[in-house]
């Protein structure tokens, strides 16, 4: 019995330990699927900007800060983007992505997303991230899936904004839900002054065409910006164009696990070739939708995926 009770504290450990290192293997998977995802737009654009979503961990080597920053991560990328830093409904601190973002942001730009709960503690937010050298974009409860355009844009500009290095303000508003036509989503947008703009590829199911964009891509106030679409590519959605209609949890078998809260979408297994080539590499592929829709660049979601697949 005596050895029973040392074991099995010593096989939980372990597990722990083959689970850790499972993830931290596909969390270096993810890294080098970001990195074949820029290297393919930059060889149509050479200036195309890409962005994760969260994950600030796989700008490192190994996923340990004390690692250091992975140079073949940080070149595939112009910024990283994250939701809930200092604020989730209400204020808090998250000291981990906090100390990740401060080395991130010595070499590229970090947009963060804080959900303030109420627009009394816009301000305050601005002002947490702005002393970080973050740009800051907050919304209040009525705005928790980036349906509408603030009213105010905080450090409003007229520079011409050619590299997101440049920006000051980003606007994200990626439901259309709150617009009847495409036309008056775009009247809505082009009457604003934000430096980048982060939208979806399509308006609905119709795409976003080049001369559309292109109209993006002035200030009111004549300033140049920048205009990046939106795009999963750790999430498969039911709703766009690639998927099938008998497609289902596990059929395709890279269609790995439930998405908690979103009953649209499903976490993948990203690494999976069929998975790859939907989302680069060929003239079908979603990248290229986004390329030739004219956009400046890309905003990878959901790059945690590879955490959620193997931690519940």
């Amino acid at each position: 019995m005596k050895k029973l009770l040392i074991l099995i504290p010593l096989l939980v450990l372990l597990a722990s330990c083959f689970k850790s290192r499972r993830s931290d293997a596909v969390g270096e998977k993810m890294q080098d699927f970001i990195i074949d995802i820029s290297e393919y737009a930059r060889s149509v654009d050479p200036d195309f900007i890409v962005i994760p979503q969260n994950g600030s961990e796989l700008a490192f080597n190994y996923l340990c800060q004390e690692d250091g920053l992975k140079p073949e991560l940080m070149g595939a990328i112009d910024g990283f983007g994250i939701e809930e830093l200092f604020y989730d409904n209400v204020y808090q601190m998250d000291e981990e992505r906090l100390g990740f973002l401060r080395e991130i942001v010595t070499q590229k730009s970090v947009m963060v997303s804080e959900f303030v709960g109420s627009e009394s503690n816009v301000p305050d937010a601005w002002a947490k991230n702005a002393a970080e050298g973050f740009l800051c974009f907050p919304r209040s409860p009525n705005n928790y899936d980036y349906m509408y355009i603030p009213d105010t844009v905080y450090y409003e500009n007229a520079n011409d904004i050619t590299k997101l290095s440049e920006a000051q303000n980003y606007l994200y508003l990626i439901s259309t839900d709150n617009y009847s036509t495409k036309q008056a989503f775009i009247d809505a947008i082009a009457a604003t002054n934000f430096d980048v703009v982060l939208i979806d590829l399509f308006f609905v199911d119709t795409p976003f065409t080049l001369a559309e964009i292109n109209s993006l891509k002035t200030k009111a106030n004549g300033g140049q910006r920048l205009v990046i679409s939106y795009i999963s590519i750790g999430s498969a959605e039911n709703y766009r164009y690639y998927w099938q209609e008998d497609w289902k949890l596990h059929n395709p078998n890279w269609l790995k696990k439930e998405y908690d809260g979103y009953e649209d979408e499903i976490w993948v297994k990203f690494w999976k070739q069929e998975w790859k080539d939907i989302i680069y590499g060929n003239d079908n592929s979603y990248m290229k939708k986004i390329l030739d829709a004219g956009f400046d660049g890309a905003y990878l979601d959901n790059v945690e995926a590879y955490y959620f697949l193997y931690f519940d």
